[in-house]
């Protein structure tokens, strides 16, 4: 009996880890005529199936590592420990990752990591670029270009990076020599790479957002956001949709293939200073002027949780975990589990030395290491619990060889996934479009249940719109105004009904039937 019971929770457990590589629900087969479609769809299906139990189990056998978070002991709390003291009880190893270098004559500086977390690129807003494998703290290269550097970002691999320069965007290699002048990105404020698109985007001081193929150096798209100057922006890891903060409190979700934005939230009651995202694409994190740091949810587009930052929040970002780091001023804080539910109290809190002020965080991927460029320099923080233990060679590899470089990217450019794919539901990709009159006969089904739901719940009059042409009758009119009451008089009528129907349903036990002569059997009572 306890062996069929562990298996049955074995099943239940495997079944909940490949329900998490699934990739939404199936495609409905109904209605469709041709064939051959049905048998790709089919296919299709069953291909995706097996890619999700198959990723279930190389997480069950292949992925033995697991995180660690700080735990305390009694009446001490993790937002007090100090990074002197998490240095002192980890190993050798892991206490070389935490160091701060000064550099107070050339910042603030930003930074930026390449996707396997070994390289590390500095940039200092007055001309200082470096490039250093930080585990070996070895600098690979300096550069001084004698201009101001707003941003800079990794590109495919660490061999070359892009920097937001005063005028133009420029691409430089790993030893420093100036590759490319992108001159079509006109004082760029902010970079962003998309790595399966090949994408370099850039907005620049008119609020113009440009998007650069770097494979073939074609302009992809130029939008104009017409929202004035912004210097806030990132990518959604999930379905590479640019999110665009400004001073308007909002944030515009952006692709290269619309000159709209694909939504538009307001998010907070001043300028936009920060937004960040998971890497499931599901929250968003936006820190304004107001102080406050909302967590939002993408998929509705509703707020979640609102926290409040010491002073205005200059830099967000998300861990691979879902840790949150936010920098405000010279504090930094740690949110642990922020993202899910309501916290009260901070995961880890750090202060930078000389009264620093932070400049940009970036997570390191697969190391529990948080790097902040500020004013003085650049710090390299341990956090226990951030970055993921396992690592995909195929994705990522930290230990790759010049030969492993090379064929990775050759891959990459064969995967190399077109622009037109970035939408913000990427799972409607492969699925069969509706006809015009399904799409309107859904929305409008929709339409009717929310407000069904609504009108139950309120249980009250509304206002309704006149119209007319022998429309706005005062009957129709009546009628129609007090739809709301009736519905929810007609559901607890129906309710009432039901529990009637159910008493009846008990009748008394009857009299035996032999006792009263056929003939007169028919006038027996009923009861």
């Amino acid at each position: 009996m306890e062996s069929e019971i562990a298996s049955e929770k074995d099943g239940t457990k495997e079944a909940a880890v490949v329900a998490k590589y699934k990739r939404g629900a199936k495609t409905s087969l109904k209605g469709i005529v041709n064939k051959k479609v049905k048998r790709q769809l089919v296919e299709k299906e069953v291909l995706f199936e097996e890619a999700a139990v198959t990723a279930s189990k190389v997480e069950q056998w292949l992925l033995p590592s697991e995180g660690g978070y700080l735990e305390a002991e009694g009446l001490e709390d993790t937002r007090h420990f100090s990074q002197e003291s998490i240095v002192k009880e980890v190993d050798v190893t892991s206490a070389q990752k935490a160091f701060d270098l000064s550099l107070p004559d050339l910042g603030p500086y930003v930074q930026d990591y390449n996707r396997s977390g070994r390289y590390l690129v500095l940039a200092g807003r007055k001309g200082h670029l470096a490039i250093m494998d930080w585990k070996q703290a070895r600098l690979i290269m300096e550069l001084q270009v004698r201009e101001t550097v707003r941003d800079v970002k990794y590109l495919h691999n660490e061999l070359f990076f892009a920097v937001a320069q005063k005028k133009y965007v420029y691409i430089y290699d790993k030893k420093g020599v100036e590759i490319h002048c992108l001159r079509d990105h006109i004082s760029p404020l902010k970079l962003e790479f998309l790595p399966h698109h090949f994408l370099l985007a850039s907005v620049d001081k008119g609020g113009v957002l440009r998007y650069q193929d770097t494979s073939t150096g074609h302009m992809v798209a130029q939008h104009r956001t017409h929202l004035g100057r912004s210097g806030v922006m990132c990518m959604n890891p999930y379905n590479s949709v640019m999110g665009l903060g400004h001073s308007n409190g909002s944030v515009t979700m952006w692709s290269p293939n619309m000159s709209t934005p694909l939504a538009t939230i307001l998010c907070q009651r001043g300028p936009v200073t920060a937004v960040a995202f998971e890497q499931a694409g599901l929250q968003m994190v936006t820190g304004g002027m107001d102080g406050k740091v909302k967590v939002w949810d993408v998929r509705k587009l509703v707020p979640l949780h609102t926290y409040f930052a010491p002073t205005t929040p200059k830099s967000l970002d998300i861990s691979q975990k879902g840790l949150l780091a936010v920098a405000s001023g010279s504090k930094i804080e740690i949110w642990r589990d922020a993202l899910t539910s309501k916290q009260v109290k901070p995961y880890m809190t750090h202060r930078l030395a000389k009264a620093a002020q932070a400049q940009d965080l970036s997570f390191c991927p697969y190391e529990d290491v948080l790097a902040v460029g500020h004013s003085m320099g650049l710090s390299s923080l341990l956090v226990p619990g951030s970055g993921e233990p396992n690592f995909d060679t195929y994705v990522a590899n930290p230990f790759e060889t010049v030969k492993q470089r090379r064929e990775a990217e050759v891959h990459s450019l064969l995967d190399k996934l077109p622009s037109e794919l970035i939408v913000l539901d990427p799972t409607q990709v492969g699925a069969v479009q509706r006809s015009g009159k399904e799409n309107v006969l859904a929305k409008s089904s929709l339409r009717r249940e929310a407000n069904i739901a609504n009108a139950v719940a309120a249980g009250k009059p509304v206002a309704v719109k006149h119209k007319t042409k022998g429309r706005d009758k005062p009957s129709k009119r009546h009628r129609k105004k007090f739809t709301n009451v009736i519905t929810a008089t007609r559901a607890k009528i129906a309710e009432q009904s039901a529990a009637k129907a159910k008493a009846s349903q008990v009748k008394p036990v009857s009299e035996d039937n032999d006792s009263i002569p056929r003939a007169l059997a028919r006038f027996k009572r009923k009861g």
